[in-house]
């Protein structure tokens, strides 16, 4: 299904619970506003990574919308934490990254670090919502590698590779709440 066809009433998006980590106060205000023009009314701010993992530790959301740049822990290390838990439903957390810092080799380190989507900032209404509706329509498989835990980092799928460093990645269930 494509980005532009989510449907609020059909998704049932009033009955997510997502985690806004953001340390400029203004910015989070604003993502809460577009969320809430969603549909999307249950929203928690951290303001800090450590703040975050009390957040993550004690409560279940759909997804998180992170900061790149935080105080005392990026958002990439903080992402490594999540992707790190012993619970699957936690650290299979759809996180999108919110960034002013879009150069290919960051891009690729947020991938790297198992990172879902990544928003440029400054971002608009459009962006986020297509970004919420890939994690939301189109969840990617997770994987769990040797050195990597996360969504599946290949976009393409080519079904008719079938050498030895093929890999297979378990599906997940649908964030949709519904």
């Amino acid at each position: 299904m494509r980005a532009d066809r989510l449907n609020p009433e059909r998704r049932h998006l009033d009955r997510l619970r997502v985690l806004i980590v953001e340390d400029n106060s203004r910015m989070a205000s604003i993502l809460r506003s577009v969320l809430g023009s969603f549909g999307i009314r249950d929203v928690d701010i951290a303001r800090t990574a450590i703040d975050a993992i009390d957040h993550i530790f004690s409560t279940r959301y759909d997804f998180l919308l992170l900061d790149y740049n935080l105080p005392n822990m990026d958002g990439l290390e903080l992402a490594r934490i999540v992707r790190s838990q012993n619970d699957p439903a936690q650290k299979m957390i759809p996180i999108i990254l919110i960034t002013a810092f879009t150069e290919r080799h960051r891009v690729i380190e947020a991938r790297d670090a198992g990172i879902t989507e990544v928003c440029a900032k400054p971002v608009s209404a459009r962006v986020l919502w297509d970004r919420i509706a890939e994690v939301i329509n189109a969840p990617r498989p997770f994987v769990r590698a040797a050195s990597y835990v996360g969504p599946d980092r290949r976009r393409l799928r080519e079904p008719q590779y079938s050498g030895e460093e093929k890999r297979e990645a378990r599906h997940i269930p649908s964030v949709d709440a519904a």
